[in-house]
C-alpha cells in the first residue's frame, strides 16, 4: 500500500506507513506500555516503579515496595485489561510483578 507522486498522504498515514515499513511497531509498543502504566496507575504506584519492560506478550514490572507488589498482584487481570484498553490492542497477556 505505497502511495506515490500524485496522491497526498496525511501526516498520520505517512508516519504509520514509515513505522510499518521499518518494523518499529514493537519498539513503539514498549514506549506506549511504559506511558500507559504511569498514566493508569498514577504517581503513587509510579514512584515505586523501578522498571517496566514488555517482552513478547508478557509485561514485567519491578517495584521497590513489597507491600505495593503484594497489593497489585491481587488485581493482575484487571491491570492487564486496563492497559490493553488504553493501548487499543491486546498486547499484554501476562503480568509479572517483581
Amino acid at each position: 500500500m505505497t502511495r506515490r507522486n500524485n496522491s497526498i498522504l496525511n501526516i498520520s498515514e505517512a508516519l504509520n506507513e514509515f513505522v510499518k515499513k521499518n518494523k518499529l511497531e514493537k519498539g513503539l509498543d514498549k514506549v506506549h506500555v511504559r506511558e500507559s502504566w504511569s498514566k493508569l496507575l498514577g504517581n503513587g504506584v509510579d514512584n515505586y516503579t523501578t522498571a517496566v519492560e514488555l517482552k513478547n506478550d508478557t509485561l514485567y514490572v519491578q517495584l521497590s515496595s513489597s507491600v505495593l507488589r503484594e497489593e497489585l498482584s491481587y488485581g493482575k487481570d484487571k491491570i492487564i485489561k486496563m492497559l490493553n484498553e488504553e493501548l487499543g490492542k491486546p498486547l499484554i497477556k501476562k503480568l509479572i510483578i517483581r
